[in-house]
């Protein structure tokens, strides 16, 4: 027994020991971990109270553009990019008032908000979108420069045709009926045949002259 008393209490002064080392750096290293999990519970919470708050407001844009009150539109597409801007829902609001604002002939206002949301959405497809309605816009203003280094942009294969043919307008507009024209080209072979734009592009080409390949 005393043998045993004897090792039970080497055991404790060994611990005593090691606690006095090392225990402030445990202390602090489980608070650490304690004040990280808070962290982490209180941002999923925020985010997902973010992304619901930011879904009502685009439904408020969406019943607002379908009721043609361009003032309420511009109102929740405002807030959306002012205080969600890192929901996916910003990106998109910031499309729809550039569609507005299209219609509205205010073409700067359109081309602002489709860069903003071409280098703030985190969806390939939204992006490619994006860049693709600026592309027009800038075409629209005779900003071809512009609209050929946008169009420059990596995009998925999706998308692939339309950035070709986009490409092939912004030629033809600067008078270059040869680079226009391998453009459409390139973009009439990357479509299906079922795709109903595939017969425009072929329009454009047959326009231009040549074999349509």
């Amino acid at each position: 027994m005393a043998t045993y008393d004897l090792d039970e209490q080497e055991r404790l002064d060994e611990l005593k020991a090691w606690w006095k080392r090392w225990g402030s750096l445990v202390m602090i290293g489980l608070a650490v971990v304690i004040a990280a999990s808070a962290g982490w519970r209180y941002w999923q919470h925020r985010t997902l109270t973010q992304s619901l708050e930011a879904a009502a407001v685009y439904e408020k844009l969406t019943q607002s553009l379908a009721a043609n009150d361009a003032k309420a539109a511009r109102e929740a597409g405002s807030m959306l990019i002012d205080q969600y801007k890192g929901t996916a829902y910003a990106p998109r609001a910031a499309m729809l008032l550039a569609k507005l604002n299209v219609l509205g002939k205010d073409l700067k206002s359109a081309q602002t908000q489709l860069e903003w949301a071409a280098a703030n959405s985190k969806e390939p497809a939204v992006r490619d979108l994006a860049r693709l309605r600026l592309a027009g816009v800038q075409l629209d203003q005779k900003q071809y420069d512009a609209a050929l280094k946008t169009l420059s942009a990596t995009h998925s294969d999706a998308f692939a045709f339309r950035f070709h043919d986009t490409k092939g307008d912004v030629l033809l507009a600067q008078g270059k009926q040869a680079e226009a024209r391998a453009a459409y080209q390139t973009a009439f072979g990357k479509m299906q045949e079922d795709d109903p734009y595939r017969t425009i592009v072929e329009l454009k080409l047959d326009a231009l002259g040549g074999e349509v390949k």
